[in-house]
């Protein structure tokens, strides 16, 4: 049965043509509480706007879920810590309005420079009056931006093409940055005095809520207009519509409000300003974008793969192509080193070797951590719930890299201490065979091995002695399993020997307690390395 995924809201045909090939792609009211729950019921995975309200309770109706969607940026209407707690990975689409929200605000700019709202409205109610709507230009004024993110920048590259001087105000970005862009970092205190126009690109969150207010409008430059295209709340809008008012702000641009959807607000009695009702993602590019991203990252996610756009995950961000291959690969030895350790480790170290040490690899612990814990506790383990599981049993994952290989050109090892003091480890390479990507062991706790980590891997260590080959695979092919492949590696001859086998049928407990009886061997473990 294919995984269900569950659309709440409406969605572009192009993103739901992602999903249709290889998921069950049902469709429900998201708004119709009772219908939700119950549908949430047998999804993997669910698929929202801003209208469907995903909390701790819809969190629970889904034991299945995988994965919380939101086509947009914003993530209000999802309950992140309850996903969390439960292991679902959240996404959303940072990217997909960007371009929309920042054009938005230089539209509002716009039309509150030049009255062009009020203006219509008066010429469509019968009136020609010219001179009451005489605007300002830009060219040759300073435009203020609060907020220099992704959706601040792309406002501050267009408004400069109008003859502008830009300054900003934004603690976290470097002087040396903001010079690239032609932009002059300043104060908040010195932008609000400075510029003849501000436009606001901040996010919504505890210190920026009420940023300006009362006390910063009394300061700001006589006639200066302002445009918050952002968050509500940012700007108070009580404060805002008394300077207006009394003369100190000559208009504003409104497209966000404290509390959403706004009908009345006391800025709606004023020509001078221009208020929309939160159209910033409100183009047909923007929705395309972002139904299309977050089908994308629910396929990687269904497909047990790395989603770059999971908020909810430590090891967040684009992942390099050059470390991409090595997900699976660092997921496989957590899993590994689970089996021949035969139990958790306290304080494990993913080692990674070579190159690929130039990109930011931290991902790789992350995965590791989740094949750590994968065979040993009951609940799904996924790239957001495996650091918390690795927290709540007291173990320390560290990431140690260097460039310098010794025997291959790329090696990641997954080394942990044991409770009882024993130390552990297991690496493993990737190879290329033609296109394709070809995981290999090559070392299990001291051994040197050289066998691919794909399907079921048996590990026996005992002393070496003659007939040992022969003994184990008679036993496993009376008990129907086949085996893939085999290797033996022995420090020396008559000495401690590892002997590790592929093989196509799971063995259980009982099979595998007779095979390591069978040739006396002091350690005998498995390892599921099957894709998920």
């Amino acid at each position: 049965m294919n995984p269900v995924v569950l659309i709440a809201e409406e969605l572009a045909p192009a993103a739901i043509e992602v999903l249709a090939h290889d998921f069950d792609v049902r469709h429900v009211d998201g708004t119709d509480r009772p219908a939700l729950l119950s549908a949430l019921a047998e999804a993997d995975a669910v698929i929202v706007r801003s209208a469907t309200q995903i909390d701790a309770e819809a969190v629970a109706a889904a034991p299945r879920l995988k994965v919380v969607a939101r086509a947009g940026v914003g993530l209000d209407n999802v309950e992140v810590p309850a996903a969390t707690a439960r292991g679902v990975m959240v996404v959303n689409a940072p990217t997909s309005n960007i371009v929309s929200a920042a054009e938005q605000a230089v539209a509002l700019l716009l039309a509150v420079a030049r009255n062009t709202a009020a203006a219509s409205a008066a010429l469509k109610a019968g009136e020609w009056k010219r001179s009451k709507y005489t605007g300002v230009e830009l060219q040759g004024k300073t435009v203020g931006v609060v907020g220099l993110g992704r959706i601040g920048v792309l406002f501050a590259q267009r408004i400069a093409a109008f003859g502008t001087r830009l300054i900003a105000y934004d603690p976290y970005i470097q002087p040396a940055r903001a010079a690239q862009l032609g932009v002059r970092l300043v104060g908040l205190e010195e932008l609000l005095r400075e510029a003849d126009f501000i436009s606001i690109h901040l996010p919504k969150t505890p210190e920026t809520v009420g940023l300006i207010g009362e006390k910063e409008l009394a300061i700001v430059k006589p006639g200066v207009r302002i445009v918050n295209a952002a968050r509500g709340g940012l700007v108070d809008e009580q404060a805002l519509a008394d300077a207006i008012a009394e003369g100190r702000v000559a208009g504003a641009g409104v497209d966000v409000y404290a509390k959403e959807p706004c009908t009345s607000s006391p800025l709606f009695a004023f020509d001078n300003v221009v208020a929309t009702p939160h159209l910033g993602a409100s183009t047909a590019e923007a929705q395309d974008k972002a139904g299309l991203a977050v089908a994308k990252s629910v396929k990687l996610a269904l497909q047990g793969e790395f989603v770059p756009d999971a908020v909810n995950v430590q090891a967040g961000g684009v992942v390099a192509e050059d470390v991409r291959p090595l997900l699976p690969l660092a997921e496989k030895l957590g899993r590994a080193f689970t089996a021949v350790a035969g139990g958790i480790a306290a304080s494990v170290t993913v080692e990674v070797r070579g190159q690929v040490v130039e990109h930011d690899v931290s991902v790789l612990k992350l995965a590791a951590t989740k094949g750590l814990f994968s065979s040993v506790v009951e609940e799904q383990v996924t790239y957001v719930n495996a650091p918390h599981l690795a927290a709540e049993r007291g173990v320390e994952v560290a990431l140690d890299t260097q460039t310098e290989t010794v025997d291959h050109p790329l090696l990641v090892t997954v080394r942990g201490a044991l409770p009882d003091g024993r130390t552990v480890s297991v690496s493993g390479t990737v190879t290329q065979a033609g296109a394709r990507d070809v995981i290999k062991l090559t070392e299990v706790d001291g051994f040197d091995v050289e066998i691919g980590a794909e399907g079921i891997l048996v590990f026996l260590r005992y002393v070496d002695r003659p007939g040992v080959v022969g003994t184990v695979g008679t036993l496993l092919g009376e008990a129907g399993v086949n085996i893939a492949a085999m290797q033996v590696a022995r420090r020396e001859a008559g000495g401690e020997t590892l002997m590790t086998l592929t093989v196509d049928q799971a063995l259980g407990a009982d099979l595998l307690t007779s095979a390591a009886e069978s040739i006396g061997a002091v350690a005998a473990s498995a390892a599921d390395l099957r894709d998920e």
